[in-house]
């Protein structure tokens, strides 16, 4: 009896994920067919039939085509059977036979005649797409700049990551061949000059564009893994061997230290493809000791005699955990080349017999595993679940494809994750998109179209909107007195798909945040997330610095009564703070609520609980990078008013819903990050405060700036009667040490060493702000105060309205805080002129319209 005849059985039926391959090309290609068997390419194609591939007994690659093919042992044998069998009929043999149940195709390789990876869906239950990032730069710069302009840095840029943004929910990874045109020693702080100046050296060399140039190169690479970074994307690397552009030396993956020591990318998942050969035991070595990488031993297996491809792949998992390593055909132009990549062991006694008949990938991950056995180093039930792991489950799993295998049906499969941005079936039962906004007066609005539209028109073009929709107060719909907007002008609600999601409560329809643009690819100067943009890069590109919010949300239950014949809105429920009675009767909502944030990838990682105002309640969301802490702002507070209404309730986020109740606010939590790491908290003992010196100096710039700040962060009149002494809602301008009565208050949470603090809380900031023009106002205030080096005063470690005589009160109105902005002139630069009138114009229109309607503010539960 076979000793290892379980191992054998779990290495011959095990399905195969496939996780790095590329397009097969037509019958009529140009691309010659003997490159199946080689990377030689040219006159180098003349040796190919005597290398070892091609002289064991007598063609081990080609004979085992012919046998599968039942044709003659010929190279020109197998050609005919191709040209008589059909392309179809080929590639369903070699799928079939290679039991492939998911392949993941990098369509950069620019092949003659090939098809689209739509056409291999007919051969595999999964089909999904990797995003080559040099050819999407490529791609980008054949074209012409957006009006025909010279091409810049910025413009390419923005280009460049938005096209990445934009296709991020519809890809399983990115791919890089940096490795093939400078080399692996990536630089990933490129400095703006050397980007310049090497786009500058690839556009003079002419279209088709080809990109060459090291600082560019690493600088593509860079921002690429800033997106990947964000939507959770791994990297697939070209290590070691491959065509002769590749300059080998130049492939070792230990050139990548420097990379993987980038703290900002140690969350980035890296995988090291084709076994690096001939430096897998470097790969494997990198893969030891750093816990992003990963490693695919594609291509080694069929380009390799049996004793290298044995050779390699324990070479691999030397060092290696198994639970890093994948399989991949690399299989590319041709079907075979996925057949010739993982065919099954044949059984045979005889040594010699079974060496010539080796069946590749299978048959050598089973002699791998099998030694170990001998070895000692396993024990058969782990030699089996190692092969169930490198074949399919550490891919599935890598790559998410658990996710959309369970949810298709296997025999006529196509991948969810990777859509075309076109209306099709496996969308027919969403009916409408809702494309969101929040203009300057804070609302939500949205333009809803159908799905069809939107796939076929929207995606690119955008929907039109007047320009008076940015000057509209909480209380008129129409443009505000001095904001220079009218409704003469147009501007395109651009969708930015990162944030599509279908909606929790109303299955039929998808919603998606929506950039402002004047047309595809030019942003309008009035766009509230195009302005936190704008103030983050400037605090990135000066300081380096990238900044972390999370929001505490605060929020009123009301429920409907008649009273005299009238409808009025009174609390849910009348219990004190963080009241047991007060959870229990809201928990059937707050059940659904965390549910759907958890659908839109909003985590909610601090307390619920009942606030000390009657029917208000309080969550904490996680802190992420500014821009999309916003963006999940905007989703939570959609999501509690939808679940409130399904409950026949209203939540507002009404600064004062009650004159004589405990007042709602999002306070807001800021830390400071470089290279991935926090540095608000001070590194040693240099702070008295715990605080690093750039932390200090950000913080000291928010102070000083805060009564201006508060026009964007408390923008309506009725801001201002939350903002009050003895409220928790910080009334006057100091700063504190876990002061809670101060407007800006250190913070220490469980987990941070004593004395040191991870961010600070900005109190003044209310639900009716919007959040990216609040948090853009934070920011540059804070880069003021990294310019000007300012310095923290004392805190304020009492109540502050102890100090009334000493302290500086904040504006105690709009107006106040309107004068202050009046004339700080910080703004106007690192806002944008034009976006900083409009918010004057509104939040004067707004003090006017509210101090002539003493009882207006009532209905603002209807619009916050």
């Amino acid at each position: 009896m076979d000793k290892y005849a379980e191992l054998r059985e779990a290495v011959e039926k095990v399905e195969l994920v496939d996780a790095h391959a590329h397009n097969i090309v037509s019958l009529d290609s140009g691309f010659p067919f003997i490159r199946c068997f080689t990377e030689a390419d040219g006159d180098a194609l003349s040796y190919a039939t005597h290398s070892l591939c091609f002289k064991e007994r007598p063609g081990r690659s080609l004979r085992e085509i012919a046998e599968l093919y039942g044709s003659e042992v010929s190279l020109s044998g197998v050609e005919e059977y191709r040209r008589c069998s059909g392309l179809q009929s080929i590639t369903s043999v070699c799928f079939k036979a290679a039991r492939i149940a998911a392949i993941l195709i990098d369509d950069g390789i620019d092949l003659d005649n090939k098809h689209d990876i739509q056409w291999h869906r007919s051969f595999a239950p999964i089909v999904g797409r990797v995003l080559r990032i040099e050819r999407l730069a490529e791609k980008i710069l054949d074209e012409e700049a957006p009006d025909g302009s010279p091409w810049t840095l910025d413009v390419f840029t923005a280009i460049f990551v938005g096209k990445l943004k934009s296709v991020a929910d519809g890809i399983f990874g990115l791919k890089s061949i940096a490795a093939y045109r400078s080399g692996l020693e990536i630089n990933t702080n490129v400095s703006r000059q050397d980007a310049e100046e090497g786009l500058a050296e690839v556009l003079c060399a002419g279209k088709p564009v080809r990109i060459t140039n090291k600082n560019f190169v690493d600088y593509i690479f860079t921002r690429s893994l800033e997106v990947a970074l964000c939507f959770d994307l791994p990297m697939q690397l070209h290590t070691g061997f491959g065509d002769r552009d590749l300059d080998l030396r130049l492939a070792n993956p230990l050139h990548l230290r420097t990379l993987l020591e980038d703290k900002r990318f140690s969350k980035c998942r890296m995988v090291l493809l084709h076994a690096s050969y001939p430096f897998s035991k470097e790969a494997s070595y990198l893969a030891s000791v750093y816990p992003q990488v990963y490693l695919d031993f594609g291509l080694v297996i069929s380009k390799l005699s049996i004793n290298g491809m044995i050779s390699s792949v324990k070479e691999l998992l030397e060092l290696a955990p198994i639970k890093k390593v994948m399989f991949s055909t690399d299989g590319y132009a041709f079907p075979e080349t996925f057949y010739l990549g993982c065919r099954r062991i044949k059984r045979s006694n005889k040594i010699h017999a079974k060496k010539s008949c080796a069946r590749k990938a299978r048959e050598v991950v089973f002699t791998v595993l099998r030694d170990a056995c001998v070895d000692g180093d396993l024990s058969i039930p782990q030699a089996v679940e190692a092969a169930e792991d490198i074949f399919a489950k550490n891919a599935t799993q890598f790559y998410k494809i658990n996710e959309a295998m369970g949810s298709i049906d296997l025999k006529h499969a196509i991948c969810p994750k990777f859509m075309n941005m076109t209306y099709n079936s496996s969308q027919n039962d969403i009916a409408l998109v809702r494309i969101i906004w929040v203009d300057a007066s804070g609302q939500h609005r949205c333009r809803v179209v159908p799905a069809r539209r939107f796939y076929d028109v929207v995606v690119e073009n955008g929907v039109g909107l007047t320009f008076a929709c940015m000057g509209m107060t909480s209380a008129i719909d129409g443009p505000a007195d001095g904001t220079n907007l009218s409704g003469v002008g147009e501007t395109r609600l651009v969708p930015d798909l990162s944030t599509k999601y279908r909606i929790p409560w109303a299955k039929q329809e998808e919603m998606v945040l929506a950039d402002m643009h004047l047309k595809p690819g030019k942003p309008w100067e009035y766009c509230p997330r195009e302005a936190l943009r704008r103030v983050s890069k400037v605090l990135k590109d000066e300081f380096n610095l990238v900044v972390n919010t999370g929001f505490e949300v605060e929020f009123y239950l009301l429920k409907s009564i008649l009273r005299k014949g009238k409808e009025e809105w009174v609390p849910f429920d009348s219990f004190p703070y963080c009241s047991t009675s007060a959870f229990d009767a809201a928990s059937p909502i707050f059940h659904e609520v965390l549910h759907a944030l958890q659908s839109l990838n909003v985590s909610v990682e601090q307390d619920l609980h009942a606030e000390a105002g009657k029917g208000q309640f309080e969550m904490a969301l996680g802190h992420t990078v500014c821009s999309c802490a916003a963006d999940n702002l905007i989703f939570t507070h959609e999501v509690i008013k939808a679940f409130a209404r399904r409950h026949g309730l209203l939540a507002t986020f009404v600064p004062k819903y009650a004159l004589d109740d405990i007042g709602s606010g999002s306070h807001v939590h800021i830390s400071l990050w470089e290279n991935g790491e926090n540095v608000f908290m001070a590194s040693g003992q240099g702070s008295c405060y715990g605080i690093s010196k750039v932390g200090e100096e950000f913080m000291a710039g928010v102070l000083h700036h805060l009564p201006s700040i508060l026009a964007f962060t408390a923008p309506i009149p009725n801001s201002y009667d939350r903002i009050q002494p003895n409220t928790w809602s910080g009334a006057y301008q100091c700063w504190g040490q876990e002061n809670r009565e101060a407007p800006l208050r250190t913070a220490c949470p469980p987990g941070v060493p004593d004395g040191l603090v991870s961010n600070f809380e900005i109190k003044s900031f209310d639900g009716c702000a919007n959040p990216h023009l609040g948090l853009a106002s934070i920011i540059a205030s804070g880069i003021d105060g990294l310019r000007r080096h300012l310095r923290l005063p004392k805190p304020v470690d009492e109540n502050p309205s102890n100090l009334h005589a000493e302290l500086q009160r904040l504006p105690t109105s709009l107006s106040e805080s309107l004068e202050a902005l009046e004339k700080d002139d910080v703004f106007k630069d690192l806002i944008g002129e034009k976006l900083l009138v409009a918010i004057k114009g509104i939040r004067k229109a707004e003090i006017y319209y509210y101090e002539n309607n003493e009882d207006a503010y009532k209905q603002l539960i209807h619009h916050y």
